[in-house]
């Protein structure tokens, strides 16, 4: 079946995904991994809009012309921690500022204009620096909690598998999305400490840690995950959900357009 679009077939929306760095050989590449933009597609029902981050964030106000949501990924680099005002305690972990400089102001900027935001992993926590909170730059060295961070030594579905389980928040509408526990992956070493201005907790890791929030005060969608919802989304029950209610919420701003 074709899917070229039609005088009778509606317009998909568009999201926007920002790239981030990548050195190979020598040169620099902006990129995007194939597993973030699957589920989108597929299960969101939306059509990506890749934008690059090397550039600068002066043309974000035109980008966020041309869409209808946000959609943050997650990335091998760490946040830049002087943007929440600490000394950088993993030097040895690699950084994309480009991306922290382009991001930051999108995502302040997207809220504005009510536009609906889905974030992972890096995302969620791009989210929380924006608004003004912190980071735990090292969540497994921290009394209490336990080590999320995946072994890199293991197979990528082992790396991937689904670890530990999270709780939503009581009466909350990711409890009613998919229930009062869902067993997730971990795969992150950083985690959040104070929230950003107008950010709420909307699940719980075992041990205490955050692992989703939203903007409640707000009318449009948000929603961030410390998690990878994205991986073999489609086989996930818990992930298709999340993915067709962000996609749902981006159709409804989409026909705001209209």
């Amino acid at each position: 079946m074709s899917n070229k679009n039609t005088g009778n077939t509606p317009r998909k929306p568009v999201v926007l995904m920002s790239m981030g760095h990548q050195e190979r050989k020598g040169h620099d590449y902006q990129v995007m991994t194939h597993k973030y933009i699957v589920p989108l597609v597929e299960l969101s029902g939306c059509v990506p809009l890749l934008a690059p981050t090397c550039c600068g964030p002066d043309d974000v106000d035109q980008y966020l012309d041309m869409v209808d949501g946000i959609y943050l990924t997650g990335a091998g680099s760490n946040i830049d921690p002087a943007l929440y005002g600490q000394e950088n305690l993993t030097p040895d972990k690699g950084q994309d500022k480009n991306r922290d400089l382009f991001d930051l102001p999108l995502i302040r900027k997207a809220i504005e204009r009510g536009l609906p935001i889905f974030a992972i992993c890096r995302g969620m926590q791009e989210i929380n620096v924006a608004l003004g909170g912190t980071i735990h730059q090292k969540v497994y060295s921290l009394d209490g909690y336990n080590d999320h961070r995946e072994d890199s030594d293991d197979p990528v579905d082992v790396q991937y598998a689904q670890v530990h389980g999270v709780r939503p928040v009581d009466g909350s509408w990711l409890q009613k999305l998919v229930g009062d526990e869902i067993q997730v992956n971990s795969l992150h070493g950083q985690g959040l400490d104070k929230l950003g201005e107008g950010l709420e907790p909307l699940a719980y890791a075992e041990d205490g840690l955050i692992e989703a929030i939203h903007m409640p005060a707000l009318p449009q969608f948000t929603l961030a995950v410390q998690w990878h919802p994205e991986w073999q989304a489609a086989q996930n029950p818990d992930s298709v959900k999340i993915f067709q209610a962000f996609g749902e919420a981006c159709r409804e701003q989409a026909a705001k357009r209209a």
